[in-house]
């Protein structure tokens, strides 16, 4: 028999019933690595994956909806499990550039992942410049449950480049359910629990945060907002973690973060000719971790199970680099509930190194609201400040990918690492051709904000 902990929660089911090919729900990254000199192929990292997945046992399990729709579908362990269908091998003719990878990121998170399968691929590229690789993670936000789960990438990542090899567990499904199984143990649980669905459904709900539907307004007319083709630009951004340490006085790492989207959206419309008058703004949906509320069931609060979104509206007609960071930092003060953001140092000792959980959740939060209500998604997922390995190659650069909703031309993920900031920019192909450009511009927007900070 199914047990009921192995069904799918309300909000997930929400999200592959809208999921459509305009717009795949999908999060993920980009990760570039220098291996060691005995080098990263696809048959060390399928060996590395191998050992560490019986830690993130959903990643070898798949959706099967139970028939009539009598209840929520069921994680059920996958019989055809394939390790070579999930980590493939790719490459860029050599040296492959930067807008060459980003080509190629563009196109793997254009499709769907294939729903007879667990929802997860990583694509191992080879060809890129100075004898780097680089990993292309994608996943389902289903497979994540708040920041206390993790991705798959996150338990391949290792403290040091000298891990020894271990013992690769013996895995063996369990059989799969048939219909009768199915609709037999959904009546069942229909018996057992006939209120579970509704009360799931409410703490759905409430994982999204509350507030925000009575307050809101619609969000101002932009060319952010478009409909998704089918097609995705990828497109990054490096930054040094110290500018934004320099403006602390001002607002936190996360104030930087926008004041500095707000910085390069402004910018990047003067470029395009577009009207950007004083009182112009975007409005951005801002996911944050924060504390859970009731004791978990192994003592102390679900830290960081939760997220909370705001909608902050970006100033980006105020010329003044650091009015606009005030004006921001004033804003996310206003919406943070006391005493239950979790901060930084305490979500990278929950989560490892979670700009997928993070924007898994973002997804989440995204999918649940109007599109009228913002123009664009950032997430901000803070990383460890010190050199991470994937067997054995050192993690050197990472880049988060965040789906674009309904309605939206581009989603921005940033996450900091090892002294760096990172962005990754998820565009429409269509509304957003040059999303290069806006990515070129947080460079300058940061730059624009440290001048002058002591």
């Amino acid at each position: 028999m199914i047990a009921l902990s192995d069904r799918l929660q309300p909000l997930d089911v929400s999200f592959l019933s809208a999921e459509t090919p305009n717009t795949p729900l999908h999060v993920g990254g980009l990760a570039i690595l220098e291996p060691a000199e005995t080098g990263l192929d696809v048959a060390a990292l399928r060996r590395r994956v191998e050992q560490r997945i019986a830690l993130v046992p959903r990643f070898r399990r798949r959706v099967r909806w139970v028939p009539g729709g009598l209840s929520q579908p069921v994680w059920v362990d996958d019989s055809r499990f394939d390790l070579a269908y999930h980590v493939r091998r790719t490459g860029l003719p050599t040296p492959g550039t930067d807008a060459q990878l980003h080509a190629l990121v563009g196109r793997l998170m254009s499709t769907q992942l294939d729903r007879s399968r667990p929802l997860w691929e990583l694509y191992l590229v080879e060809g890129l410049k100075d004898k780097n690789v680089a990993v292309v993670a994608k996943s389902h936000p289903a497979l994540v449950d708040g920041v206390g789960g993790v991705d798959l990438l996150h338990v391949l990542l290792d403290d040091s480049p000298a891990t020894a090899e271990s013992v690769t567990p013996v895995w063996r499904p369990d059989p799969e359910p048939g219909p009768a199984d199915l609709m037999l143990d959904a009546a069942a649980d229909l018996v057992r629990h006939p209120i579970a669905a509704l009360t799931s459904a409410g703490r759905a709900l409430g994982a999204t945060g509350t507030g925000l539907l009575a307050a809101a307004r619609p969000a101002p007319a932009s060319p952010l907002s478009a409909e998704p083709g089918r097609q995705r630009r990828f497109a990054t951004a490096r930054t040094d973690l110290d500018q934004y340490r320099k403006l602390r006085a001002k607002g936190t790492v996360n104030d930087v973060v926008l004041a500095t989207v707000a910085g390069a959206l402004r910018a990047w419309l003067l470029y395009r000719g577009a009207p950007v008058p004083p009182d112009a703004v975007l409005r951005a949906l801002v996911p944050t971790s924060v504390r859970g509320g009731p004791p978990a069931a192994f003592g102390g609060d679900d830290v960081g199970s939760r997220v909370a979104t705001s909608l902050i509206d970006l100033p980006i007609g105020e010329p003044n680099p650091t009015v606009r960071l005030t004006q921001i930092a004033y804003s996310m003060r206003a919406h943070a509930e006391p005493g239950r953001r979790v901060g930084a140092d305490a979500l990278v000792r929950l989560s490892g190194f979670a700009p997928a959980t993070l924007n898994a959740m973002a997804a989440r939060a995204a999918s649940g609201l109007s599109r009228r209500l913002f123009n664009l998604v950032v997430t901000n997922a803070p990383g460890p400040q010190r050199p991470l390995y994937v067997a054995g190659a050192r993690l050197r650069e990472i880049f988060p990918f965040v789906p674009l909703a309904a309605g939206q031309a581009v989603a921005i993920g940033v996450t900091s690492y090892d002294g760096h900031v990172y962005y990754g920019l998820n565009a429409d192909w269509d509304a957003m051709a040059d999303v290069d450009v806006l990515a070129a511009l947080l460079n300058e927007s940061i730059d624009e904000l440290t001048e002058g900070a002591p």
